[in-house]
C-alpha cells in the first residue's frame, strides 16, 4: 500500500498505543498500531490473603497515581502491568454488593476450620479461597490494552475456558452471571472459577479463584457468590484425580498471554 501522507499522528497512554490517520487517494484510512503490552508475572507462592491484598493495593495505588501526575502535566514512569499468582490459606471474602448472611457459619466455627473472614473492596458477593486453588490477581493498566471492563471480565473468563478445554473439559459463561461454568443453563450448573474486580481509572486489581485440586466442601459453608441454587466444580473433581497445579498455572498463563497480547518480562 502506498501512502501519499500522514495526514495526523497521535501518541495515546504515553506512546505505548499509536493512532495514526492516513489519507491515500482521497479516501481515509484508520490504522491502529499497538506497542505490545509488558506483563511482570510475581508468583506469590502460599500468602496469607491480607499480605496479598496490601501487595496489590501497593502496585494499584502507584499506578493510580502514575496516571493522575501524567495527568497533571508532571514527566513520571508509564504504568506497569503485573500478573499476580498465589495461594491462600482457607478464608472467606466478601466483596461490596454481598451480604453477610451468606456466611453460613460464626467466627467460632471458622477458627475451629482454621479459616478467615475479610470483607473487602471488590465486587460481587462471597466466594473461598484455599489449597489447591489457582488465584490469580492481574493488575493492568487496560489502557495498554483496551479501555472496557467488559472485555477484560470477558478475556479472564476465556483464559480459564481454554486452560479447562486442555483436560477435557466443556466449560462456559451463563448469561447474566460473571465466572465460568460447566454444564450452564443446566440444574447440574457448577461453577469452576469465580471472578471479582476492582477497577479505577482503567487500573485493575483484585481478580480470580481458579479451583484445580481445591477441597470443595469449604464452599457448603457459604451461599458461593450468593447463589443459591448452583454448585461448585474443580479439575480434579470433574477428571477424577488431582492435577499437578503448576502445570495448570503454567496453561493458564499462556492463555493469557494469547488473549490479552502481551509479553513477560524477564
Amino acid at each position: 500500500m502506498k501512502i501519499d501522507k500522514i495526514e495526523n499522528l497521535k501518541f495515546v497512554n504515553h506512546e505505548k498505543q499509536k493512532l495514526i490517520t492516513l489519507t491515500q487517494n482521497s479516501q481515509l484510512n484508520l490504522i491502529f498500531a499497538f506497542v505490545m503490552a509488558k506483563v511482570k508475572e510475581i508468583n506469590l507462592g502460599v500468602i496469607d490473603y491480607k499480605k496479598a491484598w496490601d501487595f496489590q493495593e501497593e502496585l494499584f495505588a502507584k499506578n493510580i497515581q502514575r496516571k493522575i501526575d501524567r495527568r497533571n502535566g508532571l514527566e513520571v514512569p508509564d504504568t506497569e502491568n503485573f500478573l499476580l499468582f498465589c495461594e491462600h490459606p482457607h478464608v472467606y471474602t466478601l466483596g461490596k454488593s454481598g451480604e453477610r448472611e451468606h456466611l453460613l457459619k460464626n467466627d467460632d466455627f471458622l477458627k475451629n476450620i482454621g479459616a478467615t473472614f475479610y470483607k473487602i473492596n471488590r465486587g460481587g458477593d462471597i466466594t473461598y479461597h484455599g489449597p489447591g486453588q489457582i488465584v490469580m490477581y492481574p493488575i493492568f493498566d487496560l489502557e495498554d490494552f483496551f479501555p472496557s471492563i467488559h472485555q477484560y471480565i470477558h478475556f479472564l473468563e476465556e483464559a480459564v475456558i481454554q486452560t479447562v478445554a486442555e483436560y477435557g473439559i466443556h466449560a462456559g459463561r451463563i448469561d447474566g452471571l460473571t465466572g465460568v461454568w460447566i454444564d450452564g443453563g443446566k440444574p447440574t450448573a457448577r461453577k469452576i472459577c469465580a471472578i471479582g474486580v476492582r477497577t479505577s481509572r482503567w487500573v485493575t486489581m483484585h481478580g480470580i479463584g481458579f479451583n484445580v485440586n481445591t477441597d470443595l466442601k469449604y464452599f457448603s459453608y457459604i451461599v458461593p457468590c450468593g447463589i443459591a441454587d448452583k454448585g461448585v466444580a474443580s479439575i480434579a473433581g470433574e477428571v477424577g484425580n488431582p492435577v499437578g497445579i503448576n502445570e495448570v498455572r503454567e496453561i493458564l498463563k499462556a492463555k493469557m498471554q494469547e488473549l490479552f497480547n502481551f509479553t513477560y518480562e524477564p
